[in-house]
């Protein structure tokens, strides 16, 4: 089969069950919504961490025995937002455009009430190793995904609505507790707006410089390039001299350690923030990062690693973002777009139900989990796969 056509079927098959289901699934850390795991946590962090740990981890879906409810997923929202305006770049047809807008109309909505300004958060509690999250608490990794969803919806309607919301949004993620290392050439923010956290997540310092680049191209508000450029500045600091970024700093007892996706999360913000503000100072950082992500987090027949030491498990998020990736790298790397392909057919033939359309969460060496998570696999490998095929059809012209 054609690999085009085959993609595009992938897709079809893949929104025909999200929007039967109505867009709402499971999420990976959403355990906490379980009114029995609730009740027996006793307030106590170790056991909700407990509880996440184990419903996150089971190789069957427990979900329903613990009357966990299916949900919409905010940042699943923003993807496949931005899944339905590629759609309409693709074909022109408005059903899709009004899809899109059905759900940046939702989140508009439905946005954080933890926080004066727009943002969004998980609709779910939620229990990390350095923090709790109540439900709905905003994050500057979800307003990203979100937010970049309006952009895209600016891009194509220039409605000022949508630009209205990611300058507000800014403010969130520039400004929001808490600033964890700040001097006059670097910055380091918090995941989440609380000044008690300290916990370093790399990826988070990113994706706030990428989108602030982004809103920067389009307004020409000089305000936000300082912030950007030091926030950049930060995680290109901490590349180690192999190209590779812990997902934390200091990275801890997983020193051996470099993960798939948030890898390819801070390759794409530093191309970002390169095409977006003219500056390459640091794209030697972002070619040695691509390539190590090519050569350390995928096998050559376009499999996901889950880790740069280790394939198992691997997770469909993972396909999801090298797909993504490497399309990106289309300008300077032509040669990783058929790899992009690769990993796109290698998900499709191993990770979706022919049947249902639905992506599995995870594949072990032994088995896959027999269940989808709908933001998490479903909503990335849509914007994924209708990404590549924009990809296409810029490339041909």
């Amino acid at each position: 089969m054609d690999s085009r056509k085959k993609i595009t079927g992938s897709l079809d098959l893949v929104l025909k069950y999200a929007s039967k289901n109505n867009f709402k699934g499971y999420n990976k850390y959403d355990a906490l919504d379980s009114p029995i795991l609730k009740s027996l946590s006793f307030n106590n962090a170790f056991i909700r961490l407990v509880y996440s740990q184990v419903v996150m981890r089971s190789p069957v879906n427990i979900r329903p025995l613990l009357l966990i409810p299916k949900t919409i997923n905010p940042k699943g929202f923003g993807l496949f937002a931005s899944t339905y305006l590629n759609l309409y770049k693709l074909s022109g047809d408005r059903s899709h455009l009004e899809q899109a807008e059905y759900f940046l109309n939702w989140l508009s909505e439905n946005k954080s009430p933890h926080y004066p300004t727009t943002c969004w958060g998980y609709q779910h509690p939620w229990q990390d190793v350095g923090f709790y999250a109540k439900a709905n608490l905003p994050n500057r990794v979800v307003t990203f995904f979100v937010v970049s969803a309006f952009l895209d919806a600016f891009d194509l309607t220039k409605d000022e609505k949508y630009l209205d919301t990611a300058k507000d949004a800014m403010e969130f993620m520039l400004h929001a507790p808490k600033v964890l290392f700040e001097d006059d050439t670097m910055k380091c923010l918090s995941y989440v707006p609380n000044e008690k956290i300290n916990w370093v997540v790399m990826d988070v310092s990113a994706l706030t410089a990428s989108l602030a680049s982004r809103v920067f191209s389009i307004t020409g508000d000089d305000r936000l390039i300082d912030d950007a450029t030091r926030l950049i500045r930060y995680v290109v600091d901490k590349q180690t001299d192999y190209g590779a970024w812990w997902y934390s700093h200091p990275p801890g007892g997983h020193t051996k350690m470099h993960d798939n996706y948030h890898t390819g999360y801070i390759c794409d913000s530093i191309l970002h923030y390169s095409v977006n503000t003219g500056n390459d100072e640091f794209m030697p950082a972002y070619h040695t990062g691509i390539k190590y992500y090519k050569e350390n987090l995928f096998l050559e027949d376009g499999t996901a690693k889950w880790m740069n030491n280790s394939v198992y498990p691997i997770d469909v998020h993972g396909s999801a973002q090298g797909i993504i990736s490497f399309s990106k790298a289309y300008k300077y790397y032509p040669e990783y777009f058929p790899f992009a392909f690769k990993i796109a057919e290698w998900a499709i033939d191993h990770m979706q139900n022919p049947d249902e359309g639905y992506f599995y969460y995870q594949k072990n060496r032994l088995f896959r989990t027999p269940f989808t998570l709908m933001r998490w696999s479903n909503g990335w490998m849509a914007l994924a796969l209708s990404s590549l095929l924009v990809k296409i059809k810029e490339i041909e012209g």
